[in-house]
């Protein structure tokens, strides 16, 4: 049995945030019941492209595995009714929407105690459901602009760049999975249920981690280093070798002694001028070219050899063939293959979050549902018969001509 096995998610998700984070308690064992609007043609991440057909798109198969949708619009009073005989028998409601939205569509604990007291009402935002920005849309680029992360990387003088990955949403889906881990084990302590009320904003500026702090306590006014080089520990970025580009990372003194080694001048270490962390940082115009006029002379595979077998961090900069292909990834099963309906065999990522030994077996994943594909066996689930399904469709639970 999978650890997450009796746990009943009911999630009006869409796009990435919110779907990435349920998509690993999924993988884990969840039921996640994934409710598509009809009205608005279901999730969004089903037509993005360039990889989309009618409604299957590689983007919405990355994030929905393991999942069963059901196609209902909890808007009309039919809707509602079989809504909340899916709370009545779930652990949680989960959902990313605008920060006003669970209010309006009364998915929020005090909505829906009465129908199930335990239920935990987990919204992922893109501000949260207080503060002056809450009625605002909030998208991955926009939050690392505000959350001021745009203005660290890239290199000094050029335009504010954001990370290659959408990093604040897959964050922000992290962290609603363990909030709403952790509602329902309270709520199951307890026998009370709660709301969880998540933000990208609040997942952006919360990553801002040590910088944050240097600035709130001593002022410090964080900028853009060039060879995305680390504020305060030197050597610890990117060189070019005569070939490619490696990052070297000294991230302990003894990484730095290794690595004079391993340069051919052991005497750099015993310079006053590099001894100590505190020195590198101040001489660091000096140290770094002296480092990149050295690491130009030879291949990036010549220098990862040695720097491999003295144990100092490094590694290649790969592209993304060369990252999903490398060995370790390969005997780590990260990659997975389902059969799909439309693009034949997907292969796709598995969820870094692993329950067990080491070198437990993996469970068998499925694809991405159709819309609305489980909406019969999930009713049926509940108690309802052929007839009551026809009503419902009737009174437009199921949307129009549904």
């Amino acid at each position: 049995m999978r650890p997450l096995a009796d746990v009943r998610i009911v999630s009006l998700e869409q796009y990435g945030a919110g779907p990435f984070g349920s998509m690993h308690l999924a993988e884990l064992g969840a039921e996640v019941i994934k409710i598509e609007d009809p009205s608005t043609g279901g999730d969004v991440g089903r037509y993005v492209p360039p990889y989309a057909e009618g409604r299957d798109s590689l983007f919405f198969e990355s994030f929905n595995k393991n999942k069963s949708s059901v196609t209902l619009d909890i808007r009309t009073p039919a809707g509602r009714e079989v809504f909340h005989d899916l709370v009545r028998t779930a652990d949680a409601v989960y959902s990313n929407l605008r920060g006003d939205v669970p209010a309006k569509l009364g998915i929020r604990y005090a909505d829906l105690a009465q129908v199930n007291p335990k239920i935990v009402c987990c919204s992922l935002t893109g501000f949260g459901m207080t503060g002056p920005r809450s009625a605002e849309p909030g998208y991955d680029y926009v939050l690392q602009g505000l959350a001021g992360w745009m203005s660290l990387t890239g290199e000094p003088g050029g335009a504010p760049q954001k990370t290659g990955l959408s990093l604040v949403d897959y964050s922000g889906g992290f962290v609603a999975a363990i909030a709403l881990l952790a509602g329902i084990h309270a709520a199951r302590r307890d026998g009370v249920g709660t709301d969880c009320d998540l933000s990208l904003y609040d997942t952006a500026v919360s990553l801002l981690t040590y910088p944050g702090t240097w600035h709130l306590t001593e002022g410090f006014q964080p900028v853009r280093t060039q060879h995305s080089a680390h504020p305060s520990l030197v050597p610890f970025q990117v060189f070019e070798a005569a070939d490619g580009w490696l990052v070297v990372a000294a991230a302990k003194e003894k990484f730095w002694r290794r690595l004079t080694v391993v340069l051919g001048r052991p005497e750099l270490a015993d310079d006053p001028r590099f001894a100590t962390f505190a020195e590198r940082d101040r001489n660091r115009d000096v140290l770094v070219p002296l480092l990149a006029d050295i690491l130009r002379g030879r291949t990036v595979a010549e220098w990862l050899a040695p720097m491999y077998a003295a144990a100092i961090p490094c590694a290649p900069i790969n592209d993304v063939a060369a990252a999903l292909s490398d060995p370790h990834a390969v005997e780590r099963e990260l990659v997975a293959h389902t059969a799909h309906r439309r693009f034949g065999t997907v292969s796709s990522l598995r969820s870094p979050v692993r329950v067990g030994p080491p070198g437990a077996d993996t469970a068998p994943l499925r694809a991405a549902p159709e819309m609305g594909e489980h909406t019969g066996s999930v009713l049926r689930g509940l108690g309802y018969d052929d007839d009551r399904i026809a009503g419902l469709r009737a009174a437009g639970a199921f949307g129009e001509g549904e």
